[in-house]
């Protein structure tokens, strides 16, 4: 039972990943946790985006559901068996014991809807309303849990104050901090740190992707830990953007108005959601970083302007995608800002 949002080109669906690289001792904790027969029934599994959070949790949801009695469950996660009928269901959406909550495609226009809606989470309540037939486990993934919308939000936390017998939540959050509070004191929160460097080379191996000698080490150094940080990079033309973004951030007069445009023309590319998101989370991360240095030099007034502004581009973006705004003007509006802030 799974639908939602695309992958990324270049990567693995995380319920379709039979590999994971880095978070041994969180695996490891889980497996124990889960064994011990005293888990949690709510776990919150966090850390930066594409780290691989929903990859962990798919094997967690594999492991469980493939061994139900906790008791009897082995010691550590093995890789998901392919052959198994477990992981083909699990593989294909088909899974009677595993709801995967993401935000849904709008079937008007085809593209995913900005946020986890009540309808979604209503759905979650018919889930554990069926009875198993097997008598296993009912699991759900929420992923990630900070696009609830409010209503949803609240229609989950219902649910986890009184949670069915064998009931499971897995919720994934990139920012915890963003999360109803009565949502958090429910689940045992279990933290997740970018990936090492050699679990990145690692991953995006896995994933047939190569970095020459030359890139190597500002690729690694730009994606942070991230795999799907990586591939924004290396396949949507991130570092690109990273490139003229300084360029236009450095630049003065006509010259700067031309880059600007260019820029912007870019990022205004119908079904250019994901280099726009990039765009964003590069401009945002800029602006923070700015307000830091400014506070450390002693600048407090330079110090609120930027983190003023950073905190309103996700909300621009998200106007201009409620009312259809252009995009381009957007852009330009929030470049502009920049330069001058």
């Amino acid at each position: 039972m799974s639908e939602g949002q695309g992958v990324l080109d270049g990567a693995i669906a995380p319920q379709e990943n039979t590999k994971l690289f880095g978070h041994q001792e969180a695996e490891q904790f889980l497996a124990q946790s889960y064994r011990s027969g005293k888990g949690h029934h709510a776990i919150l599994i966090e850390g930066p985006e594409g780290i691989g959070k929903a990859t962990l949790a798919f094997r967690f949801a594999n492991h469980v559901l493939s061994h139900p009695d906790p008791l009897a469950a082995p010691e550590t996660i093995a890789d998901p068996d392919t052959a198994s009928m477990v992981s083909r269901q699990i593989s294909s959406g088909a899974s009677h014991n595993l709801l995967h909550l993401t935000r849904p495609v709008d079937e008007k226009t085809g593209k995913v809807k900005s946020a986890i809606t009540v309808d979604e989470v209503r759905r979650a309540g018919h889930f554990f309303s069926q009875t198993s037939g097997t008598g296993n486990w009912r699991i759900v993934i929420i992923d990630p849990a900070d696009d609830l919308n409010r209503n949803a939000a609240n229609a989950i936390l219902k649910i986890l104050e009184e949670p069915p017998k064998r009931a499971m939540f897995l919720v994934l959050s990139h920012a915890p901090g963003k999360l109803l509070p009565t949502i958090r004191s429910r689940c045992m929160p279990l933290r997740l740190l970018p990936l090492q460097n050699n679990d990145m080379e690692r991953a995006l191996q896995n994933l047939g992707l190569t970095m020459s000698a030359d890139k190597r080490d500002s690729l690694l150094d730009a994606s942070k830990g991230s795999v799907s940080q990586a591939l924004k990079l290396l396949n949507y033309g991130g570092s690109d953007i990273v490139d003229v973004f300084g360029e236009v951030m450095a630049a003065a007069g006509p010259s700067a108005r031309r880059q600007m445009h260019k820029l912007a023309d870019v990022l205004a590319q119908k079904d250019g959601d994901i280099v726009l998101g990039f765009f964003m989370e590069h401009a945002t991360e800029t602006l923070m970083e700015r307000a830091r240095a400014a506070a450390i030099a002693g600048d407090l007034n330079a110090a609120e302007r930027h983190a003023r502004l950073s905190s309103s581009l996700s909300e621009r973006i998200t106007i201009a995608q409620a009312y259809n705004l252009d995009k381009k003007q957007m852009v330009l509006s929030i470049l502009e800002d920049m330069r001058a802030v």
